[in-house]
């Protein structure tokens, strides 16, 4: 580094000396800067939608066009895994914020599955594709369902990962269960409850559980514009059972042994043997960051995408 004359303070030194070493701390470079942004998603943006902005990601590849709508409470970050696998693959991968989720605008009333998934053709509108297949993931599964059920014409696949057909005996168990853990969420002076809701995360991640990846979806649980117990809430209050019953369009089941919620894709695969079936082995909830290729090859044989490159 050159110094030209007269251009020497003592308050410029030592402020380069401060940045330079937290550089150095922190890995240093404009790198160091982009850590937590996935490399897969070279395109984000926003789109108008019917209850403001809805916010995306795109791994910008010139490929088959997927939607991809995430669990709750968190956001579109859950396929950051899955976004350069599937490009490698030729889909053109498009996670969603739901609304009120992430960085997209919530709605002004307490929201259901079937208005979230109005928010899918005007992400197609700005993005002017025609068609597009659509995945959805837990709460996401329910959203995309929705998306067929809605607007067929513009659905070239479905992917369902984690179906949840139930009983009203189910559904009135999980309701209750909701409204202990996050409707009437208490939000403690002390900050326990931050701690308390990573430990939760943490054991419902299993085995290998990364202390980094815990604290983002601990972070997303509660960074959305919209209260974070309305993604549970509307999944709990969706029947998913004749909403099955009804698809017409050509859709994948897809599961893991470890799921939570492994039983109910079970109910979903004898109610509809005609829709094609995936499962993967072991996981949990996470599955999309325990085997991301796996997952991501299980889609890419679906919707017909080419091998892996590179």
């Amino acid at each position: 580094m050159s110094i030209e004359p007269g251009s020497f303070s003592r308050r410029g030194a030592l402020k380069a000396a401060i940045l330079g070493g937290l550089a150095s701390a922190f890995g240093g470079g404009s790198g160091a800067a982009r850590a937590n942004l996935p490399a897969g998603t070279p395109k984000r943006g926003y789109a108008p939608g019917p209850f403001g902005l809805v916010h995306y990601y795109d791994n910008g590849t010139q490929g088959l066009p997927l939607l991809m709508f995430h669990q709750a409470p968190m956001s579109a970050r859950q396929f950051d895994r899955v976004y350069a696998p599937l490009a490698r693959r030729g889909v053109r991968a498009i996670g969603i914020d739901m609304p009120g989720f992430g960085m997209s605008d919530p709605t002004d009333f307490v929201p259901r599955c079937e208005d979230w998934a109005r928010v899918a053709p005007a992400v197609m509108d700005h993005l002017r594709l025609k068609q597009a297949d659509v995945l959805g993931h837990h709460t996401g599964a329910l959203v995309a369902t929705e998306v067929g059920l809605q607007f067929p014409k513009r659905v070239r696949n479905l992917v369902i990962n984690g179906a949840f057909p139930m009983g009203d005996a189910e559904r009135d168990g999980f309701l209750a269960r909701h409204k202990v853990s996050e409707i009437d969420f208490v939000y403690k002076p002390d900050g326990q409850h931050l701690a308390e809701a990573f430990m939760s995360r943490w054991r419902l991640y299993g085995p290998g559980a990364d202390p980094k990846l815990i604290t983002r979806y601990t972070v997303e649980r509660f960074q959305g514009f919209g209260p974070f117990w309305q993604g549970h809430y509307a999944a709990f209050k969706y029947d998913h059972e004749p909403a099955l019953r009804k698809l017409k369009v050509r859709t994948l089941l897809l599961t893991n042994t470890g799921d939570q919620i492994y039983r109910n894709a079970q109910d979903a695969r004898k109610m509809r043997p005609d829709f094609e079936y995936a499962e993967l082995e072991g996981g949990g909830v996470d599955i999309v960051d325990q085997k991301p290729e796996e997952w991501a090859e299980a889609v890419a044989r679906f919707l017909g995408a080419g091998t892996p490159r590179g």
